[in-house]
């Protein structure tokens, strides 16, 4: 009986005491923190036709230009590629897609954007991405925004199997049509 109470009480302060139970260390947030959009955009749809997983960096006084430079393969937001999530097969700005995961590329222009979609998955900022694996390329509109957002975004509208995808940073917005 003694031996039981005793064995209990070393139990217990080994627990106290040890850093391993206890010791774990997160880590502090992300600069850029990651997101996801969908759409349909209500929480209540359970059949959704798209899904984005990208993250939101900030502009923090820098000139957009410099970020995102003209005529560069960007990643679509920050750290990893963003990745897309088609759950049927889509018409994406015009051209069809078959429903699956790609990653999302960007090329800045001053009045449209190449927007792609690359079989590339799991890769570290557009340092891995290759032409060759690119699904389509399509053409994204660009528009100014009265007002200018801090964090990159991209977001959804639409109705129905019709929607739009608008990506948005500072005052510039570029907007791809997707047909279910």
């Amino acid at each position: 009986m003694k031996k039981s109470i005793l064995s209990i009480v070393v139990f217990a302060l080994a627990l106290v005491f040890s850093n391993n139970t206890f010791g774990q260390e997160f880590l502090e947030l992300d600069k850029s923190p990651m997101d996801a959009s969908v759409y349909p955009t209500s929480k209540r749809v359970l059949d959704k036709l798209i899904k984005v997983v990208y993250s939101r960096p900030y502009l923090k006084g820098r000139p957009l230009a410099k970020l995102v430079p003209e005529g560069k393969v960007w990643r679509t937001g920050a750290n990893e590629a963003a990745e897309i999530i088609f759950y049927k097969d889509v018409t994406f700005g015009g051209k069809p897609v078959k429903a699956g995961t790609y990653s999302l590329f960007a090329i800045p222009g001053d009045k449209e954007w190449t927007i792609i979609l690359n079989t590339t998955l799991n890769v570290w900022g557009s340092y891995f991405y290759k032409e060759s694996e690119d699904v389509v390329r399509v053409k994204g509109k660009v528009s100014t925004s009265k007002k200018s957002l801090e964090n990159f975004s991209i977001v959804f509208d639409g109705k129905g199997e019709n929607a739009n995808m608008h990506l948005g940073w500072g005052t510039t917005v570029v907007s791809v049509p997707i047909k279910g």
